[in-house]
């Protein structure tokens, strides 16, 4: 038997070389599952926002304008693709989408991610909600190579607030899961400084990186989100991902939620109710000092309501001091 030739030998090296690049291409990132499914699968995805008074006491937007959801934007994707990332900086797409609800440069992000790579398979969106309790759906197609689901929606109003989920993987194994839900909570894009929901536009300069809003982050009485008498913030809202087994239009999501006007939510049974403690300004100087000529007088200063108590949260504190003095000019 003869033995190859150098040359002969280098070229196997190198088309094994070229094969196993290819192969790894085609391959999740970091270690991750591959998905072996075959047929792909559609799914129904429901958002409902959980954003109430009882729950958000603080800061609750009631109008210019009133709390609510923007529309809901998201993608069908390969491990290749990112939308968004908690401690990664977001793109100017996703700035646009966080501060202004505005999609045009994040759908040419995405459309620019899948003819580049091919690492998007479909986009898809649902409506606006119109308050902070409601619901919104749409319908997305998944496949074996696209089996991670990501997608955003912005607070409103807010500086660059948001929730959303990041590469949700639909795929176990050989097969399609039958269902997920998960509950969402606030994060900040990192691009806006502001710290209430009707904060000015107030840029953040260097960017920052994403970060998940938390009852005591930002540690700052004033975030509209600081309440630190909990541990964690109650969810703001949730979403569920049905498989579709059948045509969307016999579809029926399972344990529905009743229907109300404007799409909120009536059934409060379930909503946590987060305590609110009232918060007082400073005092002010003492008044001057009043009185009759060689006795003690007396002098006041007060404070001021900032925030109303609510659902059980400690009571204002007494608003008036008086104190002892000598007078300054007796009568």
């Amino acid at each position: 038997m003869e033995n190859p030739s150098p040359a002969a030998a280098l070229g196997r090296a190198l088309w094994a070389l070229l094969l196993a690049t290819l192969g790894a291409a085609g391959l999740p990132r970091g270690g991750e599952s591959v998905c072996s499914a075959r047929a792909p699968a559609k799914y129904s995805i429901t958002f409902t926002g959980k954003w109430s008074q009882t729950a958000f006491p603080k800061q609750y937007p009631m109008f210019r304008p009133p709390a609510q959801w923007s529309s809901l934007l998201g993608a069908a994707h390969s491990s290749d693709y990112s939308m968004w990332r908690k401690n990664q900086y977001v793109s100017n797409g996703l700035r646009d989408f966080a501060e202004r609800g505005e999609a045009w440069a994040l759908m040419k992000e995405i459309e620019a991610a899948g003819e580049a790579l091919q690492s998007v398979h479909a986009v898809f969106s649902a409506p606006a909600v119109p308050s902070g309790t409601g619901q919104t759906s749409a319908e997305l197609e998944v496949q074996r190579r696209h089996s991670l689901v990501s997608f955003v929606v912005r607070i409103v109003p807010s500086p660059d607030w948001f929730v959303g989920v990041d590469s949700l993987d639909l795929c176990d194994g050989d097969r399609w899961r039958e269902q997920a839900a998960l509950d969402l909570y606030p994060y900040d894009a990192g691009t806006d400084s502001g710290f209430t929901f009707s904060s000015p536009n107030f840029a953040t300069i260097p960017q920052d990186t994403v970060t998940e809003i938390t009852s005591s982050s930002p540690s700052h009485p004033a975030n509209s989100f600081y309440y630190p008498r909990l541990k964690a913030l109650p969810p703001i809202a949730r979403v569920t991902l049905v498989r579709l087994r059948q045509s969307p239009r016999a579809f029926v999501p399972p344990a529905p939620v009743p229907p109300s006007r404007d799409n909120e939510i009536v059934d409060s049974a379930s909503v946590p109710e987060t305590p609110l403690d009232c918060e007082v300004s400073l005092w002010s100087s003492w008044g001057l000092c009043g009185g009759p000529c060689g006795r003690l007088g007396a002098k006041s200063r007060t404070r001021y309501v900032r925030v109303q108590p609510a659902n059980h949260g400690s009571p204002c504190p007494e608003l008036e001091e008086e104190a002892e003095c000598v007078p300054d000019n007796c009568v």
